[in-house]
């Protein structure tokens, strides 16, 4: 069933009704805990024309923050579209000649099921009582989509931070449905640090008063300092340290003395606290910690005996990985290190070390060497793709470039 006009999502303690493509999937989906989740909600957007031959579509996996608002303005912010510069007519991603989808993730928060769906066992919000998903069931429910469109085979799969691990995992999971894939910015495992983070998150949220022990729906309340606090650790993860000085330096909010005491007195504090409290009018604090733990679950490695080399044994997908210099997060060598596993079995891949002082949000930004390596590598792959060589629809068909 589905709902191509508008969708209705619960965003704290507002309801709103926004834009959007929704299906439903009556049939429990087996998740990686064990536990089958059903009916199951994807809310999506598509942006272009799906051609004949069903042989043109592009999934975008968004990152932990994002949503299916890729290209055009959000709904809730009134913002550009999260990729807008990536993705749109003539762009990299080109709407002119591919059709896009991204959908929002289970767990999610913006009509996708997850903590704040009605339980259809009790009537009320899920809450806590949501299990725990992982990378691997946002793709199931990914891929039950794409099925649901009459599309057999991708032509490409791309996504940074969260949706690389998406991208990743799309590749070693349904390696038949996939011609080509860009992770970026991206592991094949959170690390240590990377987990430490996400607890400081969640621990904020949850030691808010007003979380309620993740009831806080029911109980008509917002943990909105918790949440707040959650994002503001987080941006700072984004970040680089030159891009922080470039951007604040030590430089003073709205005026010119210190005030010795404990407002913002700097413009980066400034920056953080604007940054936690837009944050919570758009994100739900349970679902923070369930993406948050998604994330933290993600081992290609530990799923494959220990050998990240053998998640890709055989793989007939071409792959472009690409990562940023200054990026701490996900530094380059963790994208390295997905390199060298397909490497290791002589995978299709080319790397790309793209030159920034931005930061992990070096992939959300315009930096022009970036743009132009996911447009180069997707120009390349149409040429065979669209030539015969693996669309499955035989030369001559499908799309002209």
């Amino acid at each position: 069933m589905t709902d191509d006009n508008s969708l209705e999502i619960q965003i704290q303690d507002k309801s709103v009704t926004i834009p959007g493509k929704r299906i439903v999937f009556d049939d429990p989906m087996p998740l990686d805990s064990g536990i089958e989740l059903g009916p199951i909600e994807v809310s999506y957007q598509t942006y272009g024309t799906l051609n004949a031959a069903k042989n043109n579509a592009i999934v975008i996996c968004h990152a932990l923050t994002g949503d299916q608002f890729v290209s055009e303005t959000h709904p809730i912010t009134q913002k550009p579209g999260w990729w807008a510069m990536m993705v749109g007519p003539g762009k990299p991603v080109d709407t002119d000649k591919y059709f896009v989808i991204c959908s929002s993730v289970i767990g999610g928060c913006m009509g996708s099921t997850g903590p704040v769906s009605v339980d259809p066992k009790t009537n009320k919000p899920y809450g806590l009582n949501f299990p725990v998903i992982t990378i691997g069931d946002m793709v199931r429910a990914q891929k039950r989509l794409v099925e649901s469109l009459g599309i057999k085979k991708l032509f490409c799969v791309i996504g940074g931070s969260m949706g690389g691990m998406q991208v990743l995992q799309w590749a070693v999971s349904y390696p038949e449905m996939v011609f080509a894939a860009i992770p970026i910015a991206t592991a094949p495992r959170h690390t240590a640090q990377n987990i430490a983070f996400h607890e400081v998150g969640r621990q904020a949220i949850m030691a808010d008063p007003n979380w309620c022990h993740g009831a806080y729906l029911e109980e008509e309340k917002v943990p909105r300092a918790g949440l707040s606090v959650a994002r503001m650790t987080a941006h700072v993860t984004y970040l680089s340290e030159p891009a922080l000085h470039r951007k604040f330096g030590r430089r003073l909010q709205d005026r010119t003395n210190l005030t010795y005491g404990f407002d913002a007195d700097f413009q980066v504090e400034s920056y953080l606290r604007h940054q936690g409290f837009t944050f919570v009018e758009r994100f739900d604090a349970n679902s923070y910690l369930y993406i948050t733990r998604a994330m933290d679950y993600f081992d290609l490695a530990e799923e494959h005996n220990g050998m990240l080399a053998n998640a890709f044994k055989d793989s007939p997908v071409r792959f472009c990985v690409i990562s940023f210099s200054s990026d701490w997060l996900f530094p380059t060598s963790a994208n390295r290190e997905i390199v060298h596993a397909l490497n290791a079995v002589a995978a299709d891949v080319s790397f790309v070390e793209v030159q920034s002082d931005a930061g992990h949000d070096a992939f959300l930004l315009k930096e022009p060497g970036f743009h132009e390596t996911v447009d180069g590598f997707i120009k390349g792959c149409a040429e065979r793709w669209f030539n015969g060589q693996g669309a499955g629809t035989g030369a001559g068909e499908g799309l002209r470039l």
